[in-house]
């Protein structure tokens, strides 16, 4: 039997519920505008509004609620119900508008929910997609373990080019000084190094072994298979450090945009009624 997502959670209920809730407002829209048009300030926009309002707190407090309730089960639900009605959210609020817009606080508060919820998208997309990479990349491996065997390659690799030509002995240390990993939130975000070091002595490295002793050569090929196995893992450190850094970076922008959303929304509300 095929197991449940969030996205087709028990049976889609949260997609039925959201569809139901679009549908309603947009019947209410087309079916009652007011003789001036269509704004948040007439019994529509005020209802639609309230709604919208009341919604925004129950996807805020969604941080707070999934992680008292840790099972899959529960956690699964909370997440279907976030992504659904948060979808939803964004049409009511947009017919809430009447769709005017301008530099002010009301209009700023319907920015920001747009940001929190493209980052709310962009960050289910993360938890989705990144952990099964990160396994198909790692595999029964860890960071630490590459990190080890990496550093354990540069030995090896270093020890082998001090008995090889000059140019060869150049281009290896060369890449086992300069090779980063998960240098900088920049460099982490990406997954790789510019002109990488590691990349290019590998590329150096197979048009140098022309001129050499079969002595050398025997050494040759052996340091060759050290460098493309010792790149490899620099590439799957560095794939491993990019989705942790993604799956967490996604909230620099959720989180703090969901505390301007409230601010800004009770600042909308007290206009409203302010001036009311």
């Amino acid at each position: 039997m095929q197991r449940s997502n969030i996205f087709d959670y028990k049976h889609y209920r949260y997609l039925k519920l959201a569809t139901i809730a679009i549908l309603i407002a947009f019947v209410l829209y087309l079916l009652f505008e007011p003789a001036v048009g269509h704004y948040g300030g007439s019994w529509l926009g005020y209802t639609l509004g309230s709604i919208s309002a009341m919604m925004v707190l129950w996807m805020a407090w969604y941080g707070v609620r999934k992680r008292r309730y840790r099972s899959s089960g529960s956690t699964q639900g909370w997440l279907s119900a976030h992504i659904y009605l948060g979808t939803a959210l964004t049409v009511i609020v947009t017919l809430h508008s009447g769709f005017h817009f301008g530099f002010n606080i009301h209009t700023l508060a319907y920015g920001l929910l747009l940001v929190v919820v493209i980052s709310g998208f962009f960050g289910n997309y993360t938890y989705m997609v990144y952990p099964r990479r990160m396994t198909e990349n790692m595999g029964e491996d860890n960071l630490d373990g590459l990190l080890l065997r990496i550093a354990e390659a540069d030995k090896l690799a270093r020890q082998i080019a001090l008995v090889m030509p000059d140019d060869i002995n150049h281009v290896v240390a060369r890449a086992c000084r300069e090779t980063s990993i998960g240098i900088g939130l920049l460099e982490q975000l990406r997954g790789f190094q510019p002109n990488c070091p590691s990349a290019i002595a590998v590329q150096q490295l197979t048009a140098m072994g022309n001129d050499l002793s079969m002595e050398q050569r025997k050494l040759y090929r052996e340091l060759y298979s050290i460098m493309v196995r010792r790149e490899s893992l620099v590439k799957r450190a560095r794939q491993d450090l990019m989705y942790r850094a993604r799956l967490g970076f996604w909230l620099y922008f959720h989180v703090p945009f969901t505390i301007a959303l409230l601010a800004a929304m009770v600042a909308h509300i007290f206009a409203v009624f302010a001036y009311w």
